[in-house]
């Protein structure tokens, strides 16, 4: 299922490069206001902090258009990017939410953790190592959050954000793996200046993980005796396999040599 989901990711990722590239243009605007965040902060606490704010907000808001748009990528259509625009009608619950749960791992990192850290005791020490790991828990679940929002929009944001836990839980294996994919990414983003795969293509792979996830639980659904560990992938993959085809990156290339 790996092996399957990195493919797909990919070859979703090339087929709709240049949308890609031009959601991950609006991103910039939001990295140029970070910085004229932090620079704001240096001058005045109260309103570098208001500023953050805003920025997380505006961040958390475009980040579910941009699922949203993505979404229909992992489907294999293109629905242009007048479709873009329905998300924040769809998804502003949902967004403001994300707003929320993004503050609190904002504050939990930057404020709180290094606070009682700095107590340099074994109770600051204690409250730092929970904090740290209750922060990245939040991080893992939220990689679920967007898309069960899209991909289930009659949940409501605080059932999207308990599925999301629960897919966390259920597939913790699954989900490191995700996260050293998106880091990776991440890393490569950086070095394409956000644009390639930046913000756009990270939605991407959460949209491709829930659709492929989807497959196990509606095989559990049909079949509650089949054992949860021996997930027959091949046959549950078989259609998605056939719609990406049988292509390889040195065919993308070397396309005669295929």
């Amino acid at each position: 299922m790996i092996g399957f989901f990195i493919k797909k990711a990919f070859f979703d990722g090339w087929d709709n490069l240049i949308s890609l590239v031009v959601l991950n243009l609006g991103f910039l605007l939001v990295i140029a206001a970070l910085f004229g965040a932090l620079e704001l902060l240096a001058i005045s606490t109260l309103g570098g902090i208001v500023v953050i704010v805003v920025v997380i907000a505006l961040y958390s808001f475009y980040l579910g258009a941009v699922s949203y748009q993505t979404k229909e990528y992992a489907w294999y259509t293109r629905p242009g990017f007048a479709h873009f625009w329905g998300a924040f009608r769809s998804l502003w619950r949902h967004s403001l939410l994300y707003t929320g749960l993004s503050l609190v791992i904002f504050a939990l990192t930057v404020f709180v953790i290094p606070f009682y850290f700095s107590y340099n005791n074994f109770f600051g020490l204690v409250v730092s190592v929970f904090l740290f790991w209750l922060a990245l828990l939040l991080v893992l679940a939220l990689f679920y959050f967007y898309p069960l929002a899209v991909q289930m929009p009659q949940d409501k944001p605080l059932k999207s954000l308990r599925k999301s836990f629960i897919l966390l839980v259920d597939n913790l294996g699954f989900t490191l793996f995700l996260a050293l994919y998106k880091l990776f990414n991440l890393i490569v983003s950086i070095l394409f200046a956000t644009l390639i795969p930046g913000v756009g293509g990270l939605q991407l792979s959460g949209q491709i993980a829930l659709k492929l996830l989807l497959f196990k639980y509606d095989y559990l659904e049909e079949n509650p005796e089949a054992n949860r560990k021996k997930i027959p992938w091949e046959a549950l993959l078989f259609d998605e396999r056939e719609k990406v085809g049988p292509r390889s990156f040195k065919g993308m290339i070397f396309p005669w040599k295929e």
